[in-house]
């Protein structure tokens, strides 16, 4: 789910253009989640340091997946932080994490 429309940016090898959010979403299934709610807070943090017009700079992420089985918090959004890649550099200054296993997750987590 992404509550707001994001920015078109032309993918590295120059060809279609994708929306910030498509792109997260995009890297983030790498970890296979079974359940992925991404929102664009950026209205919320105008003004604030790592702010852009435009928004895609301040994110909540909630994502369940079993490739966190057995991996402590910091673990988990190192993972998450690596899918990720350059976009953590540019355009997202601020990304707040929930990540969780199925199991931690409840029944209602094999929705996406």
């Amino acid at each position: 789910m992404c509550r707001r429309k994001s920015r078109r940016r032309t993918n590295r090898d120059g060809g279609q253009t994708v929306t910030v959010a498509e792109e997260i979403r995009r890297r983030l299934g790498t970890l296979a989640p079974a359940q992925l709610e991404l929102v664009d807070e950026s209205d919320k943090h105008v003004g604030h340091a790592g702010a852009a017009p435009g928004g895609n700079t301040h994110w909540k992420l909630t994502i369940v997946s079993a490739a966190f089985e057995g991996k402590p918090t910091v673990a988990r959004h190192r993972m998450i932080y690596q899918a990720l890649g350059d976009l953590m550099q540019h355009p997202i200054h601020a990304f707040a994490i929930d990540a969780k296993t199925p199991g931690e997750a409840g029944p209602s987590s094999s929705r996406q």
